[in-house]
């Protein structure tokens, strides 16, 4: 397992860059590794999202799915790719601090 600095924190993050501990998230690593991911701002939209997928995931001890995240969350599909470009279950766990997504390429 590697660690990597994200917004002046030491985390532990697997080969893809997804943070292995949940734990160690902030707020802060959450805006640095949208930047990453080609997001610029978080707008309250976002952390709609990434607040849910925070809760379900530490509940669940897995990041949930694009669909249940639709289903559960209330964001349709559409809103998803539009606020997380190109794979939007796959980089909202990655910036929600949780593994990859069941599923995911």
């Amino acid at each position: 397992m590697a660690t990597r600095e994200i917004a002046g924190h030491q985390v532990n993050v697997n080969d893809e860059g997804f943070m292995t501990n949940p734990n160690e998230w902030s707020k802060e690593i959450a805006v640095e590794i949208a930047h990453e991911e080609g997001i610029a701002d978080l707008t309250l939209a976002h952390w709609k999202v990434i607040d849910f997928c925070r809760q379900d995931g530490v509940a669940s001890g897995k990041a949930p799915t694009l669909r249940r995240i639709t289903t559960q969350a209330g964001v349709s599909t559409k809103d998803m790719f539009a606020l997380f470009p190109k794979g939007p279950a796959k980089k909202v766990a990655k910036i929600s601090g949780l593994g990859k997504p069941e599923g995911c390429v």
